[in-house]
């Protein structure tokens, strides 16, 4: 299943995905999107005698998938180029976003769930990249993480994932609506009920507010996520002035901390 290419005249990038694990598929699904330029197409196509049984995986979850890697569904067209894809049927389309995508997998310790990437940080391909954001500072003061700006690492090392409520990149978060962070809570909600990770820390406030309780204080938060305690800190952003790096630290330590 998969097939990539940014121009119907380029070469394709095949990619067969028989063999993941359907808790797998979030960073294969990942590393194509780091692959193809933004606005390139990806075609998913369920291979003949595949399915997509094999993977457990629904309609519904592909595109959610699709979403979180950072893809904008399309409608699939009437054939799949390349020759794996034309021994199969079309599933999904889709175009590579400018944004990022999530970094998750099983047994995740923490799932780190910011308001939406910022410009720069989806060019540089990393979550929290603009110089002034203190989240790597914070996130490595509180031993969350052991290398700098390397959301994989942290993933496969120390087993902290990383998404985003809304995947759409902006210059600022002040952009969004709140039917933007609504939607994305569903999305990240789902994603918490399939993969169980240890607990969830939202970075920023404002999605939480918007979208669960607009009276939300920093802290765990009562009702948690998809039955995963869940925790909101203030914003990393250097713009957030008033909550030191300190600060942030100590927010990063309890939301590790708050599942146990």
């Amino acid at each position: 299943m998969g097939h990539a290419a940014a121009d119907p005249a380029d070469e394709a990038i095949q990619r067969c995905f028989r063999d993941v694990a359907p808790e797998r598929l979030p960073l294969a699904l990942a590393e194509l999107h780091r692959e193809l330029p933004v606005g390139g197409v990806l075609d998913v196509a369920a291979c003949a005698g595949d399915g997509l049984g094999p993977f457990g995986v629904d309609q519904d979850r592909l595109l959610d998938l699709l979403v979180g890697a950072g893809f904008e569904p399309l409608e699939p067209g009437p054939a799949t180029a390349g020759p794996g894809a034309a021994r199969g049927r079309p599933v999904a389309r889709a175009r590579r976003a400018r944004t990022l995508p999530d970094t998750v997998g099983p047994d995740m310790r923490l799932l780190i769930c910011g308001l939406n990437p910022s410009l720069y940080a989806a060019d540089a391909g990393v979550a929290f990249a603009r110089p002034g954001n203190r989240f790597w500072p914070a996130a490595l003061a509180a031993g969350l993480v052991t290398v700098d700006r390397d959301p994989d690492h942290a993933l496969r090392h120390h087993g902290v994932g990383m998404t985003d409520l809304a995947k759409r990149a902006t210059v600022a978060a002040d952009e969004l609506t709140r039917a933007e962070y609504r939607s994305g809570l569903a999305r990240v909600e789902r994603l918490v009920r399939w993969l169980r990770p240890g607990g969830v820390c939202f970075v920023g406030l404002a999605g939480w507010r918007a979208a669960v309780d607009r009276r939300a204080r920093p802290g765990r938060q009562p009702r948690g996520l998809a039955d995963v305690p869940a925790y909101v800190m203030p914003s990393t952003s250097g713009l957030n002035a008033r909550t030191s790096l300190d600060e942030l630290t100590a927010h990063l330590r309890a939301a590790a901390l708050a599942p146990g």
